[in-house]
């Protein structure tokens, strides 16, 4: 009788006088108490309760350290500036509520830490839940850094990122929670036993499926962009653009015989996205540096700040490009790059914008017949849109190099508002041909590497894009005379 009098009151002069028990501590050292005992039930020991002393400070730290972590490691979680949403504090407590209700159904009397038939006072019940998961946060946390963020084992979002970093350990978590709660229940009515198994399904649903609670953080808001004055086409404009195609193959060099010259065409037809007038102008300008193409290409761009002063991306345009470049260039010997930049759709069309024009999508067959009827032997063609490994079926040939930032299946990156260049822009053309090589082929290998990269530190949850490349046999030594060419002082 004297030892169920004990565990009811749990003085701690008598387990000290008894040798038998620690006494528990408090304070911080009572804090780590729980923890530790937290971590025993992880592993789905039993906790030794008479370790623990469940004070009202106790309690209150265990759940502040709780919501103090998940801000932090949220806040974490956001490389770039956040703000703090308070209010997201309010939210996520009826877990909290029907946790503590289960643990006082458990134990109604909250002062005592273990009652005569073996079940633990309802305070110390819910402080160690608290703890416990405390813990498997951490643990999770842990997980998603070091598989995600560090090590790049996984992307985020990939088909094994949910098993390894939240179902394991929210099944583990879940696992835990009821081996405690069943030890404490197990002297109680079956009834009770139902109860306990049915709130812990309750709130591991409602936290993880039905209501999981809001980020403490968001991104901040963007300042609002300036709106733009519709664009409108003046016939200035449309008669200082009908002779501008003509006159610019008129004033491209002639090719030199003897020498393999590149020619080069840049397209960028969709208007609506700055990222691909930016890319166009790039490429035309890594073309013209390191392929000794300088007076040897043209830029058709549909775009209002250029729409007097460069030829726009319409099919028409591109054909008569072909045509005339094919007049001027050795069509035997020399190469044409093509560049094409814009959205992509599934089937490999290549969208086009230009209201209040309307202008027609180029669809890869077109391109194809556009070169075969112009005579163009030599070809190097550069795609990048989503899904535009579409092209390469039909562009590829004995004399063609075809390449693109994505394959048949998945999007590219880097083609929204705020994108300075594409990712596949900026990895092949940017950084591998401006710099590094001549050699489109170890220019793509390098870019494809550092593009999964990217998308992985950047969150693309659609799968990496795989950038597409199809060389043809004849065209290699083509490639590799003039690469040699380009390569001497």
């Amino acid at each position: 009788m004297s030892e169920a009098v004990d565990e009811i009151v749990g003085p701690p002069a008598l387990e000290q006088a008894r040798g038998s028990r620690p006494a528990p501590r408090a304070g911080v050292l009572g804090a780590c108490d729980w923890l530790r005992e937290g971590a025993r039930s992880m592993l789905l020991l039993a906790p030794r309760w008479e370790r623990l002393a469940a004070s009202p400070w106790q309690v209150a730290f265990q759940v502040l350290l709780q919501i103090g972590l998940a801000v932090l490691l949220q806040r974490i979680l956001i490389l770039d500036d956040a703000v703090f949403v308070w209010k997201s504090l309010l939210s996520g407590w009826a877990n909290a509520m029907l946790t503590l209700w289960l643990c006082y159904l458990i134990q109604p009397d909250p002062r005592v830490r273990r009652s005569p038939d073996g079940a633990p006072g309802a305070a110390y019940l819910y402080t160690l839940l608290t703890a416990q998961s405390t813990l498997f946060a951490l643990l999770a946390w842990a997980l998603y850094f070091y598989l995600v963020v560090r090590t790049n084992v996984i992307a985020p979002g990939g088909a094994w990122a949910p098993w390894l970093i939240w179902i394991v350990p929210s099944l583990w978590s879940v696992l835990a929670r009821l081996a405690v709660l069943m030890r404490a229940a197990r002297p109680l009515a079956p009834l009770r036993t139902i109860v306990t198994i049915a709130v812990v399904a309750l709130t591991t649903a409602l936290g993880h499926y039905l209501a999981p609670s809001p980020s403490a953080w968001r991104a901040p808001p963007a300042p609002e962009a300036p709106e733009e004055e519709p664009f409108e086409v003046s016939q200035e404009m449309m008669e200082a653009q009908l002779p501008l195609l003509g006159d610019q193959i008129d004033a491209l060099k002639p090719q030199r015989p003897g020498v393999i010259d590149m020619y080069t065409i840049t397209f960028a037809p969709y208007e609506g996205e700055e990222v691909f007038r930016r890319e166009s102008s790039m490429v035309a300008d890594v073309m013209a540096r390191r392929f000794d193409a300088a007076g040897r290409g043209l830029q058709l761009i549909n775009h209002r700040e250029s729409a007097e002063t460069l030829p726009w991306a319409t099919p028409l345009n591109l054909r008569r490009a072909i045509e005339g470049i094919a007049e001027i260039m050795d069509r035997d010997e020399d190469v044409l790059f093509i560049h094409l930049t814009s959205h992509g759709a599934a089937d490999g069309e290549l969208a086009a914008n230009f209201w209040p024009i309307e202008v027609a999508p180029v669809m890869p067959p077109e391109l194809k017949g556009w070169l075969d009827q112009a005579g163009i032997r030599y070809r190097v063609l550069s795609i990048s849109a989503c899904f535009a490994g579409n092209w390469i079926a039909p562009l590829a040939a004995d004399g063609t190099l075809v390449m693109t930032a994505s394959d048949a299946d998945h999007t590219s990156y880097g083609c929204g508002k705020k994108s300075a260049l594409t990712f596949f822009g900026r990895a092949m053309y940017d950084e591998q041909l401006r710099t590094t090589t001549h050699s489109f082929i170890e220019a793509h290998a390098a870019a494809r590497k550092i593009i999964l990269r990217r998308e992985q530190e950047a969150g693309k949850d659609d799968g990496y894009s795989n950038p597409q490349i199809k060389v043809g046999g004849k065209i290699v030594p083509v490639l590799e005379r003039m690469n040699k060419r380009l390569a001497k002082p």
